[in-house]
């Protein structure tokens, strides 16, 4: 049994994390924190896991208190900043760690701070981390200490475009990412923004031209696949649902590459992948729906090129394949378990 403990355990991240390791016959859960719920147990805030046998009786601690616990791994839903420093402590009493936060997704604290607006708490252990898109890091995940689980819109758009930029396929000109969200993405705690009075029956878009943080993630991804810079726009919505993203990405592609062309590099990088799949051109085009509470990435493509650009569609669950879900996956591999244990 592999010994876990979850920093953050009241988000909504944490606790789609615990409904999955419940499920996990190789996991102890050892430790669950919360800096407001210290005392209760998690039940006692999300009804939801009532009856979930692994943390039975486990009571809510500080994530202070919970740096006596020894465990093996830590999966860490803490808030950026703050996720870097309750995550050295346990790095350095030997534990490992899949960090859900931004905290340690950039290479450098520079970037860090321009995203973020904040300077890097331990930037130090910047160069130790692995950025952990499973299907594109599992060769170097069992041997990972540190991994920074991807963000949720940054999951949607680099699973259909890293093979195109690797495959070398990607004209010159604009890629367009347009990305919609449903609320829970902003996470659990209240702003006027996000409630539900405010975003029912509205679409908006937020953080656009540049703005949203997510964006030095993709560039930053992208900019190794494609060996070096390239005109990229993200356009971020919000949308009047709980959760899910679908993303709309416009490809300009080198002269004389089809779309049926596209559809088959990502059908042959994928193909056994248990996580994504690639639609074929009568399944028409995936729908938020058809992911929804799985850790499962669909991605459709659009045969006809209007000049010389291609259009993608990808879905994914935020809180699963966006967050808690591919924290899991990429857990199984770090430890040697089927990557779909605790998923389906």
């Amino acid at each position: 049994m592999v010994k876990v403990g979850i920093l953050g355990a009241t988000g909504y991240t944490g606790v789609e994390l615990v409904s999955r390791l419940e499920r996990h016959p190789g996991v102890e859960i050892a430790f669950l924190s919360s800096e407001a719920s210290a005392g209760l147990e998690l039940s006692d805030v999300f009804p939801s896991v009532s009856g979930c046998t692994k943390i039975e009786g486990l009571k809510l601690r500080t994530a202070q208190d919970c740096q006596s616990t020894k465990v093996d791994a830590v999966f860490s839903c803490l808030p950026h900043t703050a996720s870097a420093e309750g995550c050295v402590a346990f790095l350095k009493n030997g534990a490992r760690v899949i960090d859900l936060s931004a905290d340690f997704r950039l290479k450098t604290p520079e970037a860090y701070t321009k995203w973020y607006g904040k300077v890097h708490p331990q930037p130090a252990y910047l160069p130790l981390s692995l950025y952990g898109l499973t299907e594109h890091a599992r060769a170097e995940l069992p041997k990972a200490a540190l991994v920074a689980n991807p963000g949720c819109y940054p999951t949607s758009v680099l699973l259909p475009l890293l093979p195109l930029f690797e495959a070398g396929v990607v004209g010159e000109g604009l890629v367009v990412a347009d990305s919609k969200s449903g609320v829970s993405g902003a996470g659990r705690k209240a702003s006027l923004t996000n409630s539900f009075c405010e975003v029912d029956g509205s679409f908006s878009a937020y953080k656009v031209g540049r703005r949203h943080q997510h964006t030095g993630e993709m560039t930053q991804e992208l900019f190794d696949a494609a060996g070096g810079a390239f005109p990229f726009v993200f356009s971020p919505h919000l949308v009047p649902m709980e959760r899910g993203i679908l993303s709309t990405l416009y490809v300009p592609l080198a002269k004389g590459c089809t779309g049926a062309q596209v559809r088959q590099i990502l059908s042959e990088r994928y193909e056994g992948e248990p996580m994504v799949r690639v639609l074929a051109l009568e399944q028409g085009l995936p729908s938020t729906g058809h992911v929804r509470h799985s850790n499962r990435c669909h991605i459709g493509v659009v045969d006809q090129v209007e000049e010389d650009v291609v259009i993608l569609v990808s879905v994914i669950d935020n809180l699963v394949k966006g967050a808690s879900g591919q924290a899991l996956q990429n857990f199984n591999a770090m430890f040697g378990f089927p990557e779909v244990t605790g998923l389906i």
